[in-house]
């Protein structure tokens, strides 16, 4: 890490915890739903969603509702925005956020949470070394997440898809997210680090002028996450080399 960061704002699916499978499989599952039932009902083939190739381009580490309407777009489909009250299923983009919402809730209630332990150990390690810590998140979910991997208390922030809602922040690739939780941390970006596995995230730490923004390559997109703006790319944050 660079000399003189004096924070470390952490994404939560993909980089702390292997709930980024879990968000791929859900949305995988509320998609393919709605596509089957679309093509059914338009006479058209029915393609499914792709959970690895899909997911990374159109909605890892965006909101739900900004995941949709990309994925969607992607097919040339497009929805009423609706309420984001709707109820789980309906043909509105809050309603498909909604029941993919769902399917990662029970998926997590019935299979738990797995961390990565090499970033556990990492972010012990800075902050033994005196930075803080700020966990980053489109998720509406975050809290419940970090308290079933028993790290919430690593943590001196948390910016997640609730304070998004409640502050009116853009979601990734947009640096906002970030940009509040080093506020909250009571730090200028160029002090803070960003750890990010998704695109739209990277490109967000990029967005913001922070001072490193650091890619953790999960699934073999090195050279995707430093075009999109990863000063340095590594697969285990007990990787990243230490500051001089």
């Amino acid at each position: 890490m660079d000399k003189g960061l004096r924070a470390c704002l952490f994404d939560l699916d993909g980089v702390l915890t292997r709930t980024a499978r879990v968000h791929a499989a859900a949305w995988k599952e509320m998609f393919d739903a709605y596509l089957r039932e679309s093509a059914r009902s338009t006479g058209t083939p029915f393609v499914p969603f792709d959970a690895g190739a899909d997911y990374d381009r159109y909605v890892d580490g965006k909101s739900r509702a900004d995941g949709t309407r990309s994925f969607l777009a992607s097919r040339h489909l497009s929805l009423p925005e609706g309420q984001p009250d709707d109820a789980a299923g309906t043909g509105t983009v809050f309603g498909l956020g909604n029941a993919k919402n769902e399917i990662v809730l029970r998926r997590i209630r019935d299979d738990g949470v797995e961390v990565f332990e090499g970033s556990v150990r990492f972010v012990h390690a800075v902050r033994r070394a005196g930075l803080r810590c700020a966990v980053v998140s489109s998720s509406a979910n975050c809290q419940a997440v970090l308290a079933a991997a028993n790290i919430e208390d690593l943590f001196d922030r948390r910016i997640d898809g609730l304070t998004a809602r409640r502050e009116n922040l853009l979601g990734k690739p947009a640096p906002d997210m970030y940009l509040a939780a080093a506020r909250a941390l009571g730090m200028k970006p160029g002090e803070c680090a960003v750890f990010e596995d998704s695109l739209a995230g990277v490109a967000a730490g990029r967005a913001g002028g922070f001072g490193q923004v650091i890619g953790v390559d999960r699934v073999g997109q090195t050279q995707a996450l430093l075009d999109h703006g990863a000063d340095i790319v590594v697969s285990d944050l007990m990787d990243v080399p230490a500051r001089s």
